[in-house]
C-alpha cells in the first residue's frame, strides 16, 4: 500500500508500507514541499502521485530506507536527471541527501 503524508507515519501507516518488501520501504520525497510517499514497488508510482498533487520534479527525490539496520539509501532511477545536476540513480548533492535524510528520519521517527 502506498502512504503520502506530510506528517510523521503512524505505527499502523509503517505497517501498510512494508508489506510490499517487508523489511525495505521505497520512499520518494518532495523536499521542498516535505511530503513523503512510501510503500510503492516502484519509485515512478510514488514521483507520479506528488506530481499530480503539485510537487515539482526538481524537488522530488527517491531512495529507501531498511527498517532492520536504519539504513537510509539514496538510489531510484527517479534521480536521474541531468538537468538537476544529477546523471546517477544516487543523489549527488550532499545537500539534497542531507536534506532527504532528515526528511526521513521525520516521517519514520517511530522507527528511526
Amino acid at each position: 500500500m502506498i502512504v503520502t503524508s506530510s506528517v510523521p507515519l503512524t505505527t499502523e501507516q509503517i505497517a501498510q508500507v512494508k508489506e510490499r518488501f517487508g523489511i525495505y520501504v521505497k520512499t520518494v520525497i518532495d523536499i521542498r514541499g516535505k511530503i513523503c510517499c512510501a510503500g510503492m514497488d516502484r519509485h515512478f508510482e510514488g514521483e507520479n502521485i506528488l506530481l499530480q498533487s503539485g510537487s515539482h520534479q526538481a524537488d522530488i527525490w527517491g531512495g529507501g530506507i531498511d527498517l532492520v539496520t536504519q539504513e537510509i539509501d539514496y538510489n531510484s532511477f527517479i534521480n536521474i536527471r541531468p538537468q538537476d545536476n544529477n546523471t546517477k540513480n544516487e543523489i549527488q548533492s550532499e545537500q539534497v541527501k542531507k536534506i532527504y535524510t532528515e526528511l526521513t528520519i521525520f516521517f519514520f521517527r517511530l522507527v528511526l
